[in-house]
């Protein structure tokens, strides 16, 4: 006997939710305003699915394909260039005063940066801090590079997502970057990694902001994750 499909399994729904999310993110997106400190963090009036990764993960350049503005999020190849939370209103009229269906969180990038010690130590206590107290933050969604797979600053941030009881979801970049053999791998890896950690979601997304794989599916799980 096999087990009934799930809901969220049936092809039609999924459809669904793909098409919604794709004409959310075809509407209003704004960019909000830059918070060096959480002192400047806007009022916590709409939920927030944020995203992190290493320095130079792709961050910027997913964002901008997922919202598909070019220039919504700055793209950089030095590491290490975000140095602020970014906030982006995702749907409702700005200048109307609505409040956005919800906010995206362009978080600085962890890990190796081109960077005075203690600038990139400042950076590292605003995610930190950030990530566990903000009571409107619904998920957080980790980048991981395909080409290198998880690194030991990854699984510290997995650590203490999971010890602050942070829903997040593990993304892979560039995918088109490696062969197909071994982005299989590289999913696999992580996937069974991600099982080990109570708060990690055990689905991997796969992407790519450059020929466009997995963008409308990301988009779909951030709708998700907000409710």
């Amino acid at each position: 006997m096999t087990d009934a499909p799930r809901p969220e399994d049936d092809p039609q729904a999924v459809a669904e939710r793909v098409e919604a999310a794709r004409r959310l993110f075809a509407g209003p997106v704004t960019f909000l305003k830059s918070a060096p400190s959480l002192q400047f963090l806007p009022d916590p009036d709409a939920n927030e699915v944020a995203f992190a990764g290493r320095s130079n993960v792709g961050k910027s350049s997913l964002l901008n394909a997922l919202t598909g503005r070019n220039a919504l999020a700055r793209t950089s190849n030095t590491p290490g260039r975000t140095q602020e939370l970014n906030f982006f209103d995702i749907g409702g009229d700005v200048e109307a005063g609505d409040v956005p269906v919800f906010r995206l969180v362009d978080m600085p990038g962890y890990g190796f940066a081109k960077a005075p010690k203690d600038v990139v130590r400042k950076w590292k206590h605003l995610v930190n801090d950030y990530l566990r107290g903000r009571a409107v933050l619904k998920r957080a969604l980790v980048l991981i590079d395909s080409r290198h797979g998880l690194k030991d600053v990854d699984r510290e941030l997995m650590d203490m997502l999971d010890k602050a009881a942070v829903s997040y979801r593990l993304v892979l970049t560039k995918a088109d970057k490696v062969k197909a053999s071994d982005l299989a791998q590289v999913k696999d890896v992580t996937a069974a990694e991600a099982r080990k950690h109570v708060a990690a979601h055990p689905e991997i997304l796969v992407t790519s902001s450059e020929t466009g794989l997995g963008i409308a599916e990301l988009r779909a799980a951030v709708v998700e994750a907000i409710g």
